[in-house]
């Protein structure tokens, strides 16, 4: 297996999971040596930028993989003007520099990671059918990765599954995302600024996410399809954030004192009947019980 990003989040869940059920794991990252969890033994780590082809051609040479998760790219929400060239080149390009230069020879499963982002501003619940509508370079590389692959899967048999991801959260998630800022700041008790929190939102736990990853392993009919995985179930920012007080019994979030994002959607959450469908998945961790278990390792 190969894990592009796999030092990142949702990464390096997949490489601990993929290591206890034994496979052979090797993991590309563009700088991080280590996975932002623990685990008994670290895999083949490799460094490359995935917007570099030739580096990609040099490492991946005489390499084959039956498998494939692509989870790099961070997410960023720059304007075009402002750098989103060097965005499509992470969440697009770089996607035609790995696919060009793997070993599709014994290749199964290739597993993209897209985001809920892609749907912009359509109506929730957002489904798979639905016409994309990006609204920054970031979501825009990622609708035209998904359909390069689908492309790829029509006319030359492509092993290609998108798993498009709402908002994933759980233990090792980078500081700078959205729970682990409301968590680290209640924890330190500290008064801090935020949205008035209007917005609906679906919170999917990592692990959760994991085995909608690795059931599409195992799931030939998946292959070329878009599928959602988010817990299905809507929550208000503002609620979320009420909750992360409530648990720590501290903070001071300050709502209504930054502006919502241009084009933000306001409602934005799955239907997931294709996911119980193709790959019989259903999340099983509970906000309540996902939350604790976040709190408690940014405790620790």
């Amino acid at each position: 297996m190969l894990v592009m990003g796999g030092c990142g989040f949702i990464g390096s869940h997949v490489v601990a999971q993929a290591m206890k059920e034994q496979y052979q794991v090797t993991v590309i990252s563009k700088t991080r040596t280590t996975l932002c969890i623990p685990t008994p033994t670290l895999p083949e780590i490799l460094h490359a930028d995935i917007t570099d082809r030739e580096r990609f051609r040099k490492i991946l040479q005489n390499r084959t993989f039956h498998y494939v998760i692509n989870c790099s790219g961070y997410i960023e929400h720059t304007l075009y003007q402002e750098g989103g060239r060097s965005v499509l080149d992470q969440h697009f390009s770089g996607v035609l520099n790995l696919i060009d230069s793997l070993d599709r020879s014994h290749l199964e499963a290739f597993v993209q990671i897209g985001s809920s982002d892609e749907y912009g501003n359509t109506l929730a619940p957002q489904s798979e059918e639905k016409r994309e509508a990006p609204i920054s370079p970031y979501s825009f590389g990622k609708v035209a990765t998904a359909q390069f692959l689908q492309m790829l899967h029509r006319t030359e048999n492509f092993p290609a599954t998108i798993l498009r991801i709402f908002l994933v959260y759980g233990p090792g998630q980078g500081t700078k995302r959205f729970l682990p800022q409301i968590i680290q700041g209640c924890l330190a008790n500290q008064t801090f600024p935020t949205s008035q929190g209007e917005q609906l939102r679906d919170f999917c736990y990592v692990e959760d996410v994991v085995d909608a990853i690795f059931r599409v392993l195992s799931t030939p009919q998946a292959r070329g399809e878009i599928i959602n995985v988010a817990s299905g179930t809507p929550i208000s920012i503002r609620k979320m954030i009420e909750t992360i007080v409530q648990k720590i019994k501290k903070g001071n979030p300050q709502f209504g004192k930054y502006p919502y994002r241009v084009g933000e959607n306001m409602s934005l959450y799955a239907n997931i009947e294709k996911a119980h469908h193709l790959l019989e998945w259903y999340p099983q961790t509970s906000l309540e019980e996902g939350l604790e278990r976040t709190i408690a390792f940014y405790q620790q």
